[in-house]
């Protein structure tokens, strides 16, 4: 296995424990709790951004596939919108909207489907 594919599958398992957090924390959501504890939303983010950085990574350095590629652009856009929760709503302590969390979470998800489909 070249170092790149092992990058984008480590990634991979990054975003699969980042998307079992967020899955918390829309359950958290859902259940009528405002907004998620703060150490956890903050996991979360770094995951994310670590999960990222090793898909940017493979990408600049060596040859990715269109589908990853498009897996990553959707996975930025997701972490746009987290960036923005976090900081309009979360660090403002105000509820968090529904709709922009699935939003986020459906770009995530189809970005991290999109990744690993490349991989495997």
């Amino acid at each position: 296995m070249t170092e790149p594919f092992l990058m984008l599958r480590t990634a991979v398992v990054l975003l699969v424990l980042t998307a079992g957090g967020g899955l918390l924390m829309a359950a958290m959501r859902f259940a009528g709790k405002a907004r998620p504890p703060h150490w956890l939303a903050m996991l979360h983010g770094l995951l994310a951004g670590s999960a990222l950085t090793l898909i940017a990574y493979a990408g600049f350095t060596s040859t990715l596939s269109g589908q990853a590629w498009l897996g990553l652009a959707l996975l930025a856009l997701a972490a746009l919108g987290g960036v923005f929760l976090n900081l309009r709503y979360h660090m403002n302590e105000i509820p968090l909207p529904i709709p922009i969390v699935l939003g986020h979470a459906v770009l995530a998800a189809v970005g991290v489907v999109l990744v690993a489909m490349a991989v495997w």
